[in-house]
């Protein structure tokens, strides 16, 4: 084998968990081992704990099912959803790592326009690890990228950039579409390759996927909440976008930043429209007033942390969104006792400076 075949060395692998939310056999990971065998995998098992869950041979990991959450957290396990993608939290609450990968199972490893494996979790590291431009927008993306650089008209005081606190990337084949865009358009397939990152502006929400992201847990792990969704809830599939609009409002308060963009993961199948849109049918009349709520959410500047800030957005939402549905009084609730869980697993004085206050 030709030298330039030989693969780099994994980036982080002492400080990065991947969590994996799943009700099956974890048979999709052979396609990812030479990318993900490296690093710890924190499983989250959805569903009928009783079921054995397989993981193929050779990868580091620790599962967890509903029987494991109720004995870790107790009575705030109420935070916790059940049957859906949103348990995937939990994975963020025990990880004791700097920064997370998490992925859905039906996502395989995508192919550039080159023919070559993407390396997924290396892209999102590395647009990590490197500054984003929230205030003001670049016109070449990423100005960081080799190759790329801040255009004439950037103000050099803007330079240096915001940490990035959230890596949010695409996918390729079946697109991330809600059920009535699904019944429209159900042989749409996406094949279009965008090799790009860019930096959300301040002040500009987004409709966040969970299915192919990266977040630095330090920094923003407290807003990572994918809510109440699924078993005995009104709603579900709205549980990444709360997530995504939440630590949006927070990243814009603490001056952090959002990328968008690369990596792309292959997305194998596409769920059913018609059960999603059982699922999704509130939360489509919804988002038309909880959209306007997180454009004109303002934190005060005492709230200096991520739990402050967390626990303030909670409080809007019960003042603001219970007229909308009793349900909010019922999910502001519940991101109370996510925070409070997320303190008692992770204590304060632990996490120092990072939780927004850096």
């Amino acid at each position: 084998m030709a030298a330039s075949a030989v693969a780099p060395t994994p980036l982080l692998t002492d400080e990065l968990d991947i969590i994996i939310p799943t009700i099956r056999n974890l048979d999709f990971l052979e396609m990812w081992r030479p990318f993900f065998q490296p690093y710890h995998l924190i499983i989250v098992q959805d569903g009928d704990p009783t079921k054995k869950i397989n993981v193929p041979e050779g990868f580091d990991y620790e599962l967890y099912n509903r029987d494991d959450i109720n004995r870790i957290l107790g009575p705030k396990a109420s935070c916790i959803s059940f049957k859906d993608s949103a348990c995937r939290c939990f994975g963020y609450m025990v990880s004791k790592k700097k920064y997370i990968f998490t992925i859905d199972d039906d996502c395989f490893v995508a192919k550039d326009p080159s023919g070559k494996d993407i390396n997924a979790l290396e892209q999102h590291i590395k647009n990590l690890l490197c500054p984003a431009t929230p205030f003001f927008f670049n016109t070449l993306y990423d100005p960081y990228r080799e190759g790329a650089d801040f255009v004439r008209g950037y103000p050099f005081s803007l330079r240096e950039g915001a940490p990035t606190a959230v890596s949010h990337g695409l996918w390729l084949n079946i697109p991330d579409y809600d059920a009535p865009t699904q019944l429209v358009k159900p042989r749409e397939r996406n094949s279009r390759y965008v090799d790009a990152v860019l930096t959300i502006p301040k002040g500009t929400l987004f409709p966040m996927c969970g299915m192919n992201l990266a977040f630095d847990r330090d920094l923003i792990g407290p807003a990572m909440y994918f809510g109440l969704m699924g078993d005995g809830q009104p709603i579900g599939r709205y549980d990444d976008m709360w997530a995504g609009w939440c630590t949006k409002v927070i990243c814009d308060h603490l001056g952090l930043g959002i990328k968008t963009g690369l990596p792309y993961i292959w997305h194998s199948k596409a769920s059913n429209p018609f059960v999603n849109l059982k699922k999704e049918y509130k939360g489509i009349y919804w988002q038309e007033e909880l959209i306007p709520f997180f454009q004109s959410a303002v934190l005060p500047k005492e709230c200096t942390t991520v739990q402050a800030c967390y626990k303030e957005l909670a409080k809007q939402v019960n003042a603001k969104l219970s007229n909308v549905d009793p349900y909010f009084t019922k999910l502001a609730d519940a991101m109370v006792t996510w925070i409070d869980a997320w303190d008692e697993l992770n204590p304060p004085s632990k996490a120092g400076l990072a939780n927004g206050s850096a």
